[in-house]
């Protein structure tokens, strides 16, 4: 139930094809997540997708705020060197009053927008540009945009099979 797709396990090697599906799979989670939601009822967005897990409500606005974070450390690495980069506590974020009393639709709507620009970006990469790093101090090391773009991809995929998981128990 933690990863209902499996962890996200890094390729070693990484092509042009692959980025493409990626990026299109980028494109397309607002939509899906949307059409995930759209008709679940308050219980259904208040329950959790497992036992000590988010509510389906966190996970949306969770990836609101995951995938803001991220676009600006793609922009931080294409306009800097090896940027470090701040990371944040994704579970206390999770416990704030916007996560827990709004409704999906804000972070519906901060996706849609967010997505459209930041696949406007990810298509005008080069190669070059994929291989730019930013440095995250949690994990000690520079990660390159090209796996921060899989990362991403596995990211909504992710998120998107637990909204479904909590969408279905809350429906029992």
């Amino acid at each position: 139930m933690k990863y209902p797709i499996g962890p996200f396990i890094s390729p070693d090697e990484i092509t042009s094809e692959m980025i493409h599906i990626w990026i299109g799979e980028i494109e397309s989670f607002p939509k899906m997540l949307k059409e995930a939601v759209q008709n679940l009822t308050e219980k259904q967005l208040n329950t959790p997708y497992r036992e000590g897990g988010w509510t389906v409500r966190q996970v949306v606005h969770h990836c609101a705020d995951s995938h803001m974070n991220s676009f600006i450390r793609f922009k931080l690495a294409l306009t800097e060197d090896n940027p470090t980069i701040k990371g944040y506590e994704e579970a206390k974020w999770a416990e704030m009053p916007d996560y827990l009393q709004l409704p999906v639709e804000p972070s519906l709507k901060l996706l849609e927008g967010l997505h459209r620009r930041w696949v406007v970006l990810l298509k005008s990469l080069g190669p070059e540009d994929l291989k730019k790093t930013f440095f995250h101090p949690e994990k000690q090391k520079s990660i390159p945009l090209d796996q921060t773009i899989a990362l991403y991809a596995w990211h909504g995929k992710h998120h998107l099979a637990h909204v479904k998981i909590g969408g279905e128990l809350g429906g029992i």
